[in-house]
């Protein structure tokens, strides 16, 4: 197996004063995910990955210039997206945003492609809801030509028409582009059918009910006479110093942030014995360095993945709590994971 690559996420969830309880300004939020990804990169983690919203809770509504201001702090660790929603984006200043960033951060960018679970983005920018699908089609056929760092002629419904034309800055490599799937057959074959590595964003239930969409994956791909790359995912949780204390924190925002978007989209509020079940086998990875590192060996194992991204701050949380998260993540739980996974077994 490839070497396994360990990433943090954050969708850009305002925390909160340790203090005051109150939430920070957005200022003062995109600043602390600055020091955040100091700190990650710190400690060695492999990824961080930023989310893409336009809503009150979260502060990132540009993560490529987040990503650019980090590009100029940190040293190693490769700087991505988790999503950028490419139906409701021009194509081509995207590439250009993640050009720039690529030679700022000396080759570290990375973006992740996605069609949007949260649609604000689309009214905000002028796009149709009902070209869902279309928008995404289209946009993704003329990103997979722009990267081929070539000259470009290019027509279609929703996207300028260009010809044989330059686009800068220019790069000297081809640039390192994921999709992010949710659960969709389409979107697993669409990607394969360009090539660009999955990751799946697993936020409840068993993690191994997303192994058909592996299979389904390696199969499309070739079928289209494509890499079948390794896949990866992510998954929300919270790590402490004990079981206990994750769990408190992860019950009080994770639930929150859950609720929230539940009512939007006509989920039931989370209950306890469904939270404290997603922690024991579901996608919730909450608890102790110890609790967490053997649940990631475990999904890591089961599932044949090579990349874990752990999605933090989820609902806000104190500041603190997000930092002791990203602390022991790298400090303890990645190389627990990484002796485990050498060892070849995990308590169950």
């Amino acid at each position: 197996m490839d070497k396994i690559l360990f990433g943090l996420d954050t969708f850009g969830d305002v925390a909160f004063n340790d203090e005051t309880n109150k939430r920070l300004t957005y200022d003062e939020s995109l600043r602390m995910i600055i020091e955040e990804g100091k700190l990650a990169d710190k400690l060695g983690i492999d990824v961080l990955a930023l989310g893409e919203h336009h809503r009150k809770e979260y502060s990132i509504s540009s993560p490529d210039t987040v990503l650019a201001a980090l590009a100029m702090v940190t040293e190693n660790i490769t700087l991505g997206t988790g999503v950028t929603v490419l139906s409701s984006d021009d194509p081509v200043r995207l590439y250009e945003r993640f050009a720039t960033i690529d030679a700022l951060s000396n080759g570290r960018a990375q973006v992740m492609l996605g069609r949007g679970s949260f649609t604000e983005s689309f009214p905000l920018f002028g796009f149709d809801l009902q070209d869902y699908n279309e928008l995404f089609e289209e946009k993704i056929a003329m990103f997979n030509e722009l990267i081929k760092n070539k000259p470009i002629t290019w027509e279609g419904k929703f996207t300028q028409s260009l010809t044989n034309q330059e686009i800068y800055p220019q790069m000297s490599k081809k640039l390192d582009v994921q999709v992010g799937v949710g659960g969709s057959p389409d979107s697993i074959v669409r990607a394969a059918k360009y090539g660009f590595p999955v990751m799946l964003a697993i936020i409840g239930g068993q993690p191994i009910r997303f192994k058909p969409y592996m299979d389904l994956y390696k199969r499309a791909a070739e079928q289209f006479g494509q890499v079948a790359h390794p896949v990866g995912m992510h998954s929300h949780g919270v790590v402490a110093d004990t079981d206990e204390e994750a769990i408190e924190i992860a019950w009080n925002y994770i639930k929150a942030s859950m609720d929230t978007i539940g009512r939007e989209r006509g989920w039931g509020a989370m209950t306890r014995e469904h939270f404290e079940q997603e922690v024991k086998t579901g996608s919730l990875y909450v608890g102790s360095p110890e609790t967490v590192a053997q649940k990631i060996a475990k999904v890591i194992k089961e599932m044949g993945i090579n990349r874990f991204d752990l999605v933090y701050g989820a609902g806000g949380q104190l500041q603190k709590d997000r930092f002791k998260t990203i602390q022991l993540y790298g400090e303890k739980v990645i190389p627990r994971v990484r002796e485990l996974l050498k060892e070849g077994v995990t308590n169950d």
